[in-house]
């Protein structure tokens, strides 16, 4: 019989207990009646008459004996059973689990036992379901690129290659998907190797105002094509932290591009703030925000609040998850404030 993870069901356990319980049963019972052997034989049987008296105690014990043989068989049957019965899922509830007193604590780990099986169940049950939805999702989301582009180039193939005035567009729009596909193999490589705990992370002390400056450039253009305004609140600390600047670089970058992508009109600002030998990095905007039964799933693997917009903007649906993981791994978590129309603000923390 196999071992639960933190309980010991092996029939040589339940052996033991049965015997130690059936033992002290039978000790109990000789001990009493020789006792009361003794002191029937020194007060009350004449001579003549002990033969007689010590073939009845023999047989008293022997019956003793036979009982305690047949408890302990019946037990060990009864054991076998209900353990046959919780391995194949006969038994509906841990009240259907009774044994004999003598062993209760046998009870209470058989009990356990089933409480046990039933929660690995049904964990291994939500990570099918959940190996079943992260699959379809991938299909999707690969689909949606490849048909698009299939769609140009096929046109393009049937006579449009030649029309100058459609040929440009058509392959710019090509190349955009195949781009757009490119970015979501990369943070489905990202994501598996985070969670199956194979991503590598570099720690070291760099400079916060250096690295936030030049993540500031990268997103300008975008900034400016969308007619924003990025800002640094000053003062901006002019301090070193702790962490992987690569993997830090890339949380930025989601959660600015995320602000931009989804602020029409308005700003998109990066806060420091020293917190003792900690210091708080937010990045806020004055976009669409996210409507409160959302803001628990945002960073849930493919979850989008705005699915037409963010796969027309090039979303995978992958970002905040790998956000998330990458701040745990940095010993924070990623945390988040935002109401609908009014926009959202995005927060976490790093060691000096």
């Amino acid at each position: 019989m196999k071992q639960s993870k933190g309980l010991d069901i092996s029939f040589e356990n339940i052996n033991k207990q049965i015997l130690v319980s059936v033992f002290l049963l039978l000790r109990g019972s000789l001990t009493i009646l020789n006792i009361a052997f003794l002191l029937v034989l020194f007060l009350f049987i004449h001579e003549k008459d002990i033969y007689l008296f010590i073939i009845i105690v023999l047989l008293l014990n022997s019956s003793i004996y036979i009982y305690a043989v047949i408890k302990y068989s019946t037990l060990f049957s009864q054991v076998q059973q209900l353990v046959v019965k919780i391995v194949e899922d006969k038994i509906a509830c841990e009240e259907d689990i009774k044994l004999d007193k003598s062993v209760a604590p046998l009870e209470g780990q058989l009990k356990n036992f089933f409480v046990n099986k039933m929660n690995v169940i049904q964990n291994l049950k939500r990570v099918e379901q959940i190996r079943t939805e992260f699959l379809g999702n991938v299909s999707h989301e690969l689909r949606t690129p490849i048909f698009a582009m299939q769609g140009f180039l096929e046109t393009l193939l049937n006579g449009a290659l030649e029309d100058k005035n459609v040929n440009r567009v058509f392959v710019e729009k090509a190349y955009k998907h195949s781009q757009n596909l490119n970015n979501l193999l990369n943070d489905l490589i990202d994501i598996s190797m985070i969670e199956s705990g194979k991503m590598r992370m570099s720690f070291r002390y760099f400079g916060l105002k250096e690295f936030l400056l030049s993540i500031y450039q990268e997103n300008l253009k975008l900034v400016n094509q969308k007619n924003l305004e990025l800002h640094l609140k000053e003062p901006l600390l002019d301090v070193t932290v702790y962490g992987d600047q690569n993997r830090l670089h890339q949380v930025m970058n989601n959660l600015l591009q995320n602000a931009i992508k989804y602020t029409d009109k308005g700003k998109v600002e990066v806060e420091v703030i020293n917190s003792g030998n900690k210091v708080e990095i937010i990045v806020s905007d004055s976009g669409i925000g996210i409507p409160e039964e959302d803001i628990n799933r945002i960073f849930e693997r493919f979850y989008r609040v705005d699915k037409n917009r963010s796969r027309a903007a090039g979303g995978t649906g992958l970002g905040l998850a790998i956000v998330k993981h990458i701040i745990e791994a940095h010993g924070d978590k990623i945390k988040v404030e935002s109401q609908a129309g009014i926009g959202s603000k995005f927060s976490f923390c790093l060691r000096k």
